[in-house]
């Protein structure tokens, strides 16, 4: 009896630690600056990820959940692009994708081959793509170095031009474009969210960057213990 009892307690306290660093809970963080108030959660996770979206995207991105707050009745403009996710492992930097850069048609798929590391994107909006993965598997890359999380020898990379004549939209596409932080002028809270082409990262080692005006607005994730 008194065995069966500590087996139930062992089981119990293993239950209540798994829910401690469940790794679909988002960490959170909070910024402000003379015009706006950000608070942000980030999904590092693949199993976050799913559960936000319904699709972990074969864990290749990192999403952040996003609230801008305009203060003391502010206009200001809110892009996407405003935003920058940074990691301590190894230095790299990213701004967000576009949905369609994820789960669009005709899009240019850069697969790494040798001799580079990082995944900054290059921005089109919704316009032409780069970086994409239509069908998800491949991770976007860019080719080329420029300083920002990116590196080696732009002839290690191969790139694949997908014309999407024959493609069908994928699915994913429509939930991307619905949840996606949308770009604005506005005095009033907007919210969404930010689509990261980052992986393998620990919420520690994550650091969010906001500048809009120069006013720069630097927060660190802090998962709960």
């Amino acid at each position: 009896m008194g065995a069966r009892i500590a087996g139930l307690a062992m089981v119990l306290a293993a239950t209540l630690a798994g829910g401690k660093n469940d790794p679909a809970k988002p960490a959170e963080t909070r910024g402000e600056n003379e015009s706006v108030v950000i608070t942000a959660k980030v999904y590092a996770h693949p199993e976050g990820v799913k559960e936000l979206l319904g699709s972990d995207l074969e864990g290749h991105y990192i999403v952040v959940a996003v609230e801008v707050a305009p203060r003391f009745g502010k206009v200001v403009e809110i892009s996407r692009d405003d935003f920058v996710l940074k990691t301590d492992k190894d230095g790299e930097k990213s701004t967000p994708f576009a949905p369609s850069q994820i789960a669009g048609r005709g899009s240019l798929v850069i697969r790494q081959t040798a001799g580079g590391s990082g995944a900054t994107p290059l921005h089109d909006n919704d316009g032409p793509i780069l970086g994409g993965i239509p069908g998800l598997g491949d991770r976007p890359r860019r080719l080329g170095g420029d300083g920002v999380g990116s590196g080696g020898d732009p002839e290690s990379a191969q790139a694949k031009a997908h014309s999407g004549a024959s493609e069908k939209e994928n699915p994913l596409l429509k939930v991307l474009k619905e949840k996606v932080l949308p770009e604005t002028k506005t005095d009033k809270p907007v919210s969404g969210l930010l689509y990261f082409p980052m992986e393998k990262q620990k919420v520690k080692q994550l650091e969010l960057r906001y500048d809009m005006t120069g006013d720069k607005i630097v927060m660190r994730f802090h998962e709960e213990r």
